[in-house]
């Protein structure tokens, strides 16, 4: 399908950061307040994802309001989850007051759930919209890494390669569970960077009483301290932890990294995306491409259906799985 453009140029389109925070939306929103300035497009901040939307909960962005927020975690318009949006009634309130407030169209940063927001206020309401993938999980189609996934995973590094000093100075295993959702992209990363002696992710079924079986045998010819990163979804860290210390009667510690992933300043690396995404998103408001997500691939910023970002399915490279696993034996 051909996308539908405009009636007349947008001048004033709206802005919001919706779903879970992560690491770079501040710096995504610095670069669509500056690309729309060159593109003498009027930015507006929306408070609060879409609930701000329905809500009117307007700030006006000029460029002094992004002045030192690129190196800042989370995000200054705040962001909320609003299963309100998903019915007709919320959205038809938040078209109501973008009519009021004269604006042309939105551009959403945020996750799956988001660009689904994003999604309907295009497809059934033909408000021109672009999504910019912001998600630590990264599980979004469309794109080979989400704003916010590098900073998570060197955040669940760091805390990795400190537990690691008490595991060795302790004879200990520990396991460690990290953020994902449905998917290992950050427990894959992380396991093989911090040298994990296993890996547990929701894509690759596992058997603890063989995992449970290989480090009693590796504690039988001399090792004596262990980690195993769990992604969330793919177990709880304390249920592992349990499981492990009945099988090799050693203890066992679990600690459990939660939220602590989403937040901290940005990366080099996630800072550099989220201004060449937050960049190319006002790009293609200008053009007239709307119902488009902006993403990138081998290095190069690539443009995506929203209706194909949650359908085609992202997967993990088992490569980097098998990898890990030869290094830990």
């Amino acid at each position: 399908m051909s996308p539908r453009r405009a009636k007349h140029a947008i001048k004033r389109i709206a802005l919001l950061t919706s779903g879970g925070d992560g690491p770079g939306m501040n710096a995504a929103i610095r670069a669509v307040v500056r690309r729309a300035i060159h593109h003498q497009i009027e930015v507006v901040g929306v408070c609060h994802g879409f609930r701000g939307l329905m809500a009117g909960d307007f700030i006006p962005l000029p460029a002094t309001a992004v002045s030192g927020i690129i190196n800042r975690g989370g995000t200054i318009l705040f962001t909320a989850r609003s299963p309100e949006f998903k019915a007709e009634a919320g959205q038809k309130k938040a078209i109501d007051q973008m009519q009021k407030a004269k604006i042309d169209g939105v551009i959403v940063v945020g996750g799956d759930g988001s660009l689904h927001g994003a999604h309907e206020l295009w497809h059934t309401w033909e408000i021109p919209t672009v999504g910019v993938p912001g998600s630590i999980d990264n599980d979004l189609g469309g794109t080979d890494n989400s704003i916010g996934f590098d900073t998570a995973v060197n955040t669940a590094l760091d805390a990795i390669d400190k537990i690691r000093d008490t595991a060795v100075s302790h004879d200990r295993i520990f396991v460690v569970e990290v953020m994902g959702r449905t998917v290992g992209f950050i427990a894959l990363q992380v396991g093989l960077a911090g040298g994990a002696e296993a890996i547990l992710i929701p894509e690759i079924p596992y058997e603890i009483s063989k995992i449970g079986t290989a480090i009693k045998r590796g504690r039988e010819r001399g090792k004596e301290s262990y980690i195993i990163v769990v992604a969330e979804g793919a177990g709880r860290g304390i249920a592992v932890a349990a499981d492990i210390e009945a099988i090799t009667g050693a203890e066992t510690r679990a600690t459990v990294l939660g939220h602590v992933q989403r937040g901290g300043a940005p990366t080099a690396a996630d800072r550099v995306l989220a201004t060449r995404l937050g960049a190319a998103a006002v790009d293609l408001m200008a053009e007239g491409r709307f119902g488009n997500m902006v993403g990138i691939q081998a290095d190069k910023v690539i443009v995506t259906p929203l209706e194909t970002v949650w359908t085609q399915k992202k997967t993990v490279d088992t490569s980097l799985y098998d990898l890990a696993l030869v290094l830990a034996t």
